[in-house]
């Protein structure tokens, strides 16, 4: 029997096509479970949630959950609603198995999505006059 080889560099860390399905899947049902389930949790009453991405373990045992609170930039209010929802697992993992058709139901790790941040960052540095003026600086010279 012939061995498999072993993805070199970049390739061996990115997902695999099933993995990143089982993500999409359980992205979704998460998305409906954040807007339809009461939760008892007070700081998890009346917030709506964005679910960024999930990521899922080779085995899809475990899913990482990147979460935010709508419209929130706060990296306190972030990170408070992480942990409230990792307070929330099991119930959310609970429902969660009676969505998804998967064998195994996998661990939910929430952590707080600093993404959405990163982009307005990098949005408002490039709306600057000085770094405008050398973007079109540069389109000036591919011109020609």
């Amino acid at each position: 029997m012939a061995k498999k080889k072993k993805p070199q560099g970049a390739a061996a860390n990115e997902p695999s096509q099933r993995q990143l399905r089982a993500g999409e899947l359980i992205r979704h049902a998460l998305t409906d479970i954040m807007m339809r389930e009461e939760f008892r949790d007070p700081e998890l009453q009346g917030i709506n949630v964005t679910i960024g991405e999930v990521r899922t373990s080779p085995d899809l045992k475990h899913a990482h959950v990147f979460c935010s609170p709508l419209g929130e930039t706060d990296e306190d209010a972030q990170t408070a609603l992480a942990k409230a929802l990792n307070r929330a697992a099991p119930y959310i993992r609970g429902r969660l198995g009676k969505q998804i058709d998967m064998k195994f139901t996998p661990q939910l790790h929430f952590i707080a999505d600093h993404s959405y941040d990163e982009g307005a960052y990098m949005e408002a540095v490039f709306s600057r006059p000085e770094v405008r003026r050398d973007l079109e600086a540069g389109e000036d010279d591919e011109t020609l």
